[in-house]
């Protein structure tokens, strides 16, 4: 049985496949098209996973879609109509309203105009299902999950006109216990403050979370709570008159209360970095509310947590720390490129009623290159370059002398953070190597922190974390003692988003860390996603050798070769 998934619905488009209940790979839409965050429909990824499977589209039983366009309908009419003299007098209002039923019959065009393209006849196509996008995110997300049972809580900014999904997992059943919708969503919550402080919606809320270490959350954090109230059945509501007509966006209100917002490029008064502090603290505050609701209703140890908002790293950590579950399980890809991998696997568990088979605990799921496929690349781009056998031994000695090096290794990771495959990697030891990257490598705001990956048996001689962080979506504060021995991941408020990396998952970039370590007594490296702002992780050697030669890295180490600069 071979299924293949599709995200294309909102953002970060995307494929996979999955045979047997088994994921073969899966990759985002925007790695191979090269536009972030594309809406793009995912042809080139759904051919990719095929290719590199050994499928044709022949070979495809059922294809999964991770929307459900009229689900919930009758919500989005009534809200739509009983809003209509106070949304009229927008100026976006009609845009409002393409969006919302325009959109919906755009999408579903684009993909039935694909559809029979690939099975012209289409009486022999695979069978199609339509997954609503909240299940396609946390149910998903459990099924791929090691608990056989768990608490489930889905956060987004909305889906089918749901924003969140609160619910129980067993086996191959998800209960639903309550859901939340538009225009009172958690997403649109944290979108607003990162509109405010001058910022892309929907794209920069990363920055924002970055940015607010740099503020004091005591400052609005009063102001913050009013606008949303979290009852007792883990549902909230928030005070719309801070929102814009179509809520999305702050209104005229949300200044009064806060101050101008930074328009683009603007340096940050303290005023903002104390709003993005009390929005941060506020959201990790309402979460850890719904935490407990949902502990007291499932009595579950586990939590599945999965939506756009579970990327939010630093409020993971807190559930981690401060909830009563022991452990919490974010999928690699959690935000809308992971759906299409939940709606597979949503199909196959829960509608078609396949055993639980698959946990979903390695992310280097995408294409890999042949040391051949490289070298072909190199001499085609007439480079010189040095190829090395034991390369992880040459590029431990390239960071311990301050070096920093692209590194490309293996299969690509899937989701939004790189995982040792497509990496920019430095040494954390040097005190300056954060500002240093941020200006000569990634051409970005100067206050943004780097993460670091550590071998995972020496994770807790340098940070407080008692779970594993394999997939770096979990910040946690690193030991006192240790700030001024890895001061480059080190952010402003002594936390870190940690990575674990384990032998068995990615020998190489484990054995990296290790001659590191053995090097300098410290088996970690700083870790950052190989690319520069505003453009998609590189996914080839094409992509690999562009990025190298128009940014300040120091070295390219791809498979087993090395290319370099001047290095002085």
């Amino acid at each position: 049985m071979v299924i293949l998934g599709l995200n294309y619905y909102f953002h970060d488009s995307s494929a996979c496949l999955v045979k047997d209940g088994m994921l073969l790979n899966a990759i985002e839409e925007e790695r191979l098209n090269r536009d972030k965050h594309t809406k793009k429909f995912p042809r080139l990824s759904a051919e990719r996973c095929l290719k590199d499977a050994g499928f044709n589209y022949s070979d495809v039983d059922y294809i999964a879609i991770s929307i459900k366009p009229k689900h919930n309908w009758e919500k989005k009419l009534i809200f739509i109509l009983s809003n209509l003299l106070r949304m009229i007098k927008s100026r976006s209002f009609l845009r409002f309203i393409s969006y919302q039923l325009g959109h919906p019959y755009l999408k579903q065009r684009e993909f039935w105009n694909w559809y029979k393209e690939q099975w012209k006849n289409s009486s022999k196509g695979p069978k199609v299902y339509f997954v609503e996008h909240h299940l396609s995110h946390v149910a998903g997300s459990f099924f791929v999950s090691p608990y056989k049972s768990a608490a489930l809580l889905g956060i987004d900014g909305a889906g089918e006109w749901a924003t969140t999904w609160v619910g129980h997992g067993r086996d191959n059943e998800v209960i639903k216990i309550n859901e939340n919708f538009f225009p009172h969503s958690l997403g649109a919550f944290y979108e607003i403050v990162t509109q405010f402080c001058g910022f892309k919606p929907n794209y920069d809320e990363g920055k924002t979370m970055g940015l607010a270490p740099m503020g004091n959350p005591e400052v609005y954090r009063k102001e913050v709570e009013k606008i949303i109230k979290v009852d007792k059945n883990g549902s909230f509501k928030m005070d719309l008159s801070f929102f814009n007509p179509q809520y999305v966006g702050y209104s005229d209100k949300f200044t009064k209360v806060f101050g101008q917002a930074r328009k683009p490029n603007e340096p940050f008064e303290q005023r903002h970095k104390d709003v993005a502090a009390a929005f941060q603290k506020v959201l990790e505050d309402k979460v850890l509310e719904i935490c407990d609701v949902l502990y007291k209703k499932t009595k579950e140890d586990y939590l599945v947590i999965a939506g756009g908002v579970s990327l939010n790293s630093v409020m993971n950590g807190r559930i981690v720390r401060e909830s009563p579950f022991k452990d919490v399980y974010v999928m690699p890809a959690a935000g809308d490129n992971g759906t299409a991998l939940g709606a597979a696997f949503y199909l196959y568990n829960s509608i078609l009623k396949n055993k639980r088979i698959f946990v979903h605990d390695n992310p280097y799921i995408g294409t890999s290159y042949t040391n051949n496929q490289i070298r072909d690349v190199l001499d085609g781009a007439k480079l010189e370059y040095q190829y090395k056998e034991n390369i992880c031994d040459f590029a431990s000695q390239l960071l311990e002398e301050g070096k920093i090096i692209g590194w490309f290794q293996g299969a690509m990771e899937v989701g939004p953070r790189a995982l040792g495959s497509r990496s920019i990697l430095a040494n954390p030891a040097f005190p300056d190597m954060k500002d240093k990257i941020n200006s000569e490598v990634k051409f970005r705001e100067a206050y943004r922190p780097f993460a670091p990956s550590a071998l995972k048996e020496s994770k807790n001689d340098f940070f407080d974390l008692e779970v594993e962080a394999p997939f770096m979506l979990k910040v946690c504060n690193v030991l006192k003692e240790k700030r001024t021995v890895i001061p480059a991941v080190t952010h402003v408020d002594g936390s870190a988003r940690l990575q674990t990396v384990e032998r068995e998952k990615h020998p190489r970039y484990y054995n990296l860390i290790k001659a590191l370590g053995q090097r300098t007594g410290v088996p970690v490296v700083l870790n950052t996603s190989f690319n520069i702002q505003g453009e998609p992780v590189v996914e080839s050697p094409k992509d690999a050798i562009r990025c190298f030669f128009s940014t300040g890295l120091d070295a390219l180490v791809i498979g087993n070769f090395l290319i370099t600069k001047s290095l002085k």
